[in-house]
């Protein structure tokens, strides 16, 4: 992945491509103007921000746009998190072939969508992905169930003369590929770093103490939130051995119940008695005294009567001995 094309393959423009050779520079990089960032290494020290490189893939020679300088020497001579390898910089005739490729996109999309019409399929066309070199275009769409797409394909292929790929997609990928804005401001978390959607749970937000409203842990993919996982593993880390909501602590001779755990300071809001609220710092609840709580009778439960031995087979028994004495 990190071999390097042979000089004569760059353009004059990367001449002065490194002043220590064998050295690797890392860059941030988007195939798409909307689309996931990867990381890449490149023997190029000058390539500047919107510069458009040739990327090795594992179906050819991509051409890629430079987001930004990346840390990705960790300087024991690895790497990390690098994805592709950049060979040189495009040249004039691939960077106007490159400009007139979301237009070719568009138009393969608009057929699409004009077949899926005209054979009235239950799928929801959400981008077209066209390779750089013309061997093949994937189409990619939503759907509530699985859709029998086979004539479209041939209609597409004869439309397009190359290889055709129906993919089918979910809500966070549909969210991942037409980009946005999230309610944090950032750009979405899943069209620039996330590789891969993992399983998030209601259980994040409660132990993070966030609120449970639908539209506030929600993404704009109408699913939970990615980054409740991000922190999920320090607040549980940080609130075991820490006492539960509701549980009574003895502290300089008075009783305080704990209301709401605060993770981040290590302390605890309780109200006591008099029905004053206290803060209990770290030091404070670790000296406190816990307070088991008095066990409840459970109303309408009596005693379990202890269940009587039948006695049907031994009568049965006794009688049939008396018919045999008599």
């Amino acid at each position: 992945m990190s071999e390097r094309e042979p000089e004569t393959t760059a353009p004059a423009s990367a001449s002065k491509s490194d002043s220590s050779e064998g050295r690797l520079y890392y860059y941030r990089i988007r195939f798409r103007q909307v689309g996931q960032e990867y990381t890449v290494s490149s023997p190029l020290a000058d390539l500047e921000r919107d510069a458009l490189v040739i990327v090795k893939t594992d179906h050819g020679l991509e051409p890629a746009m430079i987001v930004a300088r990346s840390a990705g020497d960790t300087g024991d001579g690895q790497t990390r998190g690098v994805s592709y390898a950049v060979g040189r910089r495009a040249t004039r005739e691939e960077e106007e072939k490159y400009a007139r490729l979301p237009v070719l996109e568009q138009e393969a999309q608009d057929i699409c969508l004009a077949r899926i019409k005209s054979l009235k399929l239950p799928m929801h066309l959400v981008r077209v992905e066209r390779y750089f070199n013309g061997s093949k275009i994937i189409f990619y769409f939503t759907a509530d169930s699985r859709v029998d797409f086979r004539e479209l394909v041939k209609n597409l292929v004869q439309e397009f003369r190359t290889r055709v790929e129906m993919r089918q997609i979910g809500v966070r990928h549909e969210a991942q590929m037409t980009g946005g804005l999230g309610a944090c401001g950032r750009e979405l978390c899943c069209t620039s770093f996330l590789k891969q959607f993992d399983s998030v749970s209601i259980k994040m937000a409660k132990t993070q103490d966030l609120p449970l409203n639908p539209a506030k842990i929600s993404g704009v993919c109408n699913r939970l939130l990615c980054c409740l996982t991000y922190e999920y593993d320090s607040y549980r880390s940080m609130k075991k051995g820490m006492p539960r909501i509701g549980r009574s602590l003895r502290f300089e001779g008075a009783v305080y119940r704990v209301v709401r755990l605060l993770p981040l300071q290590g302390s605890l809001l309780t109200i006591g008695e008099d029905g004053e609220g206290r803060i209990l710092t770290e030091e404070e609840w670790r000296a406190a005294q816990p307070l088991q709580k008095p066990r409840q009778k459970q109303k309408g439960k009596k005693n379990p009567r202890k269940p009587q031995k039948k006695r049907g087979r031994q009568e049965k028994g006794a009688g049939a001995n008396e018919k045999k004495k008599k």
